[in-house]
């Protein structure tokens, strides 16, 4: 069964447009109350959680009506992580769970991101089992059987305490200095306190949220706010998430940018000298750098690529039985704590690293040379297919020639936007730019 509403992190697009409207946000809502109540049976909950954008009311007002017309309970948690979602719907024993957020994109976007009742992300095939409910008609509960509705106050701080469980018992932050950036994003709460209760000098930055400013110059795709802030300040690190806080990046102290593969490195080394690291497999997907394969092969450790987004990641994870993975882009994903990604998490792993070590962030945020990579994006409508034209195919093929042995090429579309990313990495930067740019003019002469 195929999808079309769902992307490869749920549904999303921009307010108030389709798909991100009011009406199909209700249409959502009672087609996976409808899906998670197939049984027939009462006492059925889902937990809502939600950034700081400003369409998040509208959608979640939207979501709450339509789970209720079907029979759901309805925990509304306000803003709180995305990870923090998972963990709530697994730890209040919903059947459902429910993060609005379009991660780490500008504020007129949002998007609906569905947790089954273990805590992790929807499988493809019930995301497109919940798309055919839509399509079809939605049976509603009936009248003694529509579900209520309330406020859970301590959500975010039920989540707080889990997250500073993952922090080496005995271990304190006392004496770093630690910017932290949360985009004015949904963990502009949560994660300064955590860092504050154990034990840093916390210079938060973009913890003031208007309801359009998220991610907006701050945060992990932003990070040059916060590298001036760690520099301004003398701070020893910087701690950068996005939007919905499952993703991070880290700064040293001279502001220097750590990506998703640094840290995934750091941490699978520091795993497997432990013993902690099963498998001894880190997973991560086709867009990590070819350094960081050999990076982990020196060490005697194996990289399992997925396609990309987190979603794909866990599930290899699952499937394997290994507990660390991630993205370049900073989704972190711990299972010996977490179901999905969780920025904040992954920061306190860095800390640990930093405090147990006492050596400069400098030290630890490069663990290997990256391989050259370029990646560029093309914007497209949606009535073209440029992929399918014979034209771009033999540019790539011929790149793919090209780069044989010398690096690789991988074009894809975004899951999140109508964007073709056309990424290469090689040794040879100036082959590089020219193959890149090659595939990268032959699509923009079709769109």
């Amino acid at each position: 069964m195929s999808r079309k509403l769902f992307g490869t992190d749920g549904v999303r697009g921009r307010a108030n447009s389709y798909p991100m409207t009011a009406e199909m946000a209700l249409r959502l809502g009672a087609a996976a109350g409808r899906y998670f109540r197939r049984d027939g049976s009462a006492a059925h909950r889902v937990v809502i959680g939600k950034d700081t954008r400003l369409s998040g009311y509208m959608l979640e007002n939207a979501l709450t009506a339509g789970l209720t017309s079907t029979g759901m309970n309805v925990l509304l948690l306000g803003p709180v992580p995305t990870p923090a979602v998972g963990f709530l719907t697994r730890s209040m024993r919903a059947d459902l769970g429910v993060m609005i957020s379009a991660s780490h994109n500008p504020h007129h976007d949002n998007g609906i991101k569905f947790f089954g009742p273990d805590g992790f992300k929807l499988s493809d095939e019930a995301e497109a089992e919940i798309e055919s409910i839509v399509a079809g008609e939605i049976l509603p509960a009936q009248p003694q059987n529509i579900g209520r509705a309330k406020r859970i106050d301590d959500g975010r701080g039920r989540y707080q305490e889990f997250v500073k469980t993952t922090f080496p018992a005995g271990l304190r932050l006392d004496g770093l200095k630690v910017v932290i950036d949360c985009a004015n994003g949904a963990a502009y709460k949560a994660a300064p306190e955590v860092l504050w209760e154990l034990g840093a000098d916390v210079i938060p930055i973009g913890v003031s949220p208007n309801g359009t400013n998220i991610n907006d110059r701050c945060g992990s795709t932003h990070t040059q706010t916060a590298a001036e802030a760690v520099v301004a300040h003398g701070a020893h690190v910087g701690i950068c998430l996005d939007g919905d806080a499952d993703r991070v990046m880290i700064l040293d102290q001279n502001g220097q940018v750590a990506d998703g593969d640094q840290i995934m490195a750091l941490l699978a080394a520091r795993w497997a000298e432990d013993g902690r690291l099963r498998g001894d497999t880190l997973v991560a997907t086709v867009m990590s750098n070819l350094g960081l394969e050999k990076f982990l092969t020196a060490r005697g450790l194996r990289l399992e690529r997925t396609a990309v987004g987190d979603r794909y990641v866990v599930e290899a994870m699952r499937r394997g039985g290994y507990n660390l993975g991630g993205e370049q882009s900073g989704h972190i994903v711990m299972t010996d704590h977490a179901t999905t990604g969780d920025g904040l998490m992954a920061g306190l792993q860095f800390l640990a690293e930093l405090a147990r070590t006492e050596r400069p962030a400098s030290d630890l945020v490069k663990s290997f040379e990256t391989v050259p990579q370029l990646l560029k994006n093309v914007r497209y409508g949606a009535d073209k297919q440029p992929l399918s034209a014979q034209s771009v195919q033999s540019r790539i093929a011929e790149a793919e020639a090209r780069l044989n042995g010398k690096g690789r090429v991988l074009i894809r579309k975004s899951g999140t936007e109508p964007l073709i990313r056309v990424m290469a990495e090689c040794e040879d930067e100036a082959l590089l730019r020219q193959e890149v740019d090659g595939m990268v003019a032959a699509i923009e002469a079709v769109v």
